[in-house]
C-alpha cells in the first residue's frame, strides 16, 4: 500500500474512535487587535492545499468571495476567510485550502497553514459566549494546545451558507406533513445546520428537541429516558428518531450512537 493510501486509511479509521485530525491555519495579524488567531478545519473536509492560483473576478458576489479558479476543468469559488471573518490584515493570502462539503468544492484563502494535529473530540469545547459573539457564530468549537495556544474550529457550513448566494427555499416547498404524531431528537454543532433541520421538521409538522453536541445530546437523552421510566414507559415509545451529526465537540456522532 502506498504511503498516501496508508495515510488515508489511518484517518478513515478515526471514525468511531471519538478522535479527529485538524489542519491548523492562520489568517494573519489583525490590525485592530494585534493578535494572530489560529483556526482549524477537519481534514476530512480538506481535498488539497496549494499556492493561491490566478483568480478570475466574478460579478455580483459577496465581498469576501474573491472570484473563481479553474481546478482540473471545474470552476471553484474562492473565499477570502480573513475578509469573511472581519480580520483586517495587510498581508495578501498566499495559500488556498481546497475543501469539499455537501457535494460542493470551494477554495479558502488563508495566510499560512501550520500542521495537522490528531486530537480527541473530548478536548474540543463549546466556545465561550465571548468568542461566539466576537466571531459572530463562526466558531463551533475551541481547544487549547500544550503551549497555551487557542485553536478555533471554523463553521464551514456557516461560511458556505453566507457566501454561496444559493436560494434553498425550493427544498422545503413540496415537503408534506406526516400523518401521525412523531417526535425527533437531533444534534449538530453548526447553527446553520440546526436551522436547516428545524425548517425541514417544521414543514413536516414534526415535534423535535435538539442539542448542540454529542455530549449534551447524551445527557439530554438520559434525562428523557428517566422521565419516560418514571411514567412507566420506554423512551422509544415517545421518541421515534435520533438524528446526529458526525463531527462535534466533546463527543462525536459515532460515540453518541454507540452509547445509545
Amino acid at each position: 500500500m502506498s504511503e498516501l493510501l496508508k495515510k488515508i486509511d489511518a484517518r478513515t479509521k478515526l471514525a468511531g474512535t471519538n478522535k479527529l485530525e485538524i489542519l491548523l491555519f492562520s489568517l494573519g495579524h489583525d490590525q485592530r487587535t494585534g493578535r494572530k488567531e489560529i483556526f482549524g478545519i477537519n481534514v476530512f473536509k480538506v481535498r488539497e492545499v496549494m499556492r493561491t492560483p490566478e483568480i478570475t473576478s466574478a460579478p455580483e458576489m459577496p465581498s469576501s468571495v474573491e472570484g473563481m479558479v479553474s481546478l482540473r476543468g471545474s470552476l471553484v469559488p474562492v473565499i477570502d476567510l480573513a475578509k469573511y471573518a472581519g480580520i483586517v490584515t495587510s498581508n495578501k493570502p498566499e495559500i488556498m485550502i481546497v475543501t469539499e462539503y455537501n457535494g460542493h468544492t470551494q477554495g479558502f484563502l488563508v495566510e499560512a497553514v501550520d500542521t495537522i494535529l490528531r486530537l480527541d473530540w473530548s478536548a474540543m469545547r463549546v466556545p465561550p459566549d465571548m468568542i461566539t459573539n466576537r466571531m459572530a457564530g463562526l466558531v463551533t468549537a475551541v481547544t487549547e494546545l500544550d503551549q497555551g495556544t487557542l485553536v478555533m474550529m471554523m463553521d464551514v457550513e456557516k461560511v458556505l451558507a453566507e457566501t454561496s448566494l444559493v436560494d434553498d427555499s425550493h427544498h422545503f416547498i413540496n415537503i408534506e406533513p406526516v400523518k401521525e404524531e412523531r417526535m425527533i431528537f437531533f444534534t449538530d454543532d453548526s447553527a446553520v445546520a440546526r436551522k436547516q433541520i428545524e425548517r425541514t421538521l417544521d414543514a413536516m409538522q414534526v415535534k423535535y428537541a435538539y442539542a448542540i453536541n454529542g455530549m449534551r445530546a447524551w445527557e439530554e437523552l438520559q434525562k428523557m429516558a428517566m422521565q419516560a421510566e418514571l411514567s412507566g414507559k420506554r423512551l422509544c415509545e415517545s421518541l421515534h428518531l435520533v438524528l446526529t451529526d458526525v463531527e462535534m465537540p466533546e463527543m462525536d456522532g459515532y460515540m453518541l450512537t454507540k452509547l445509545i
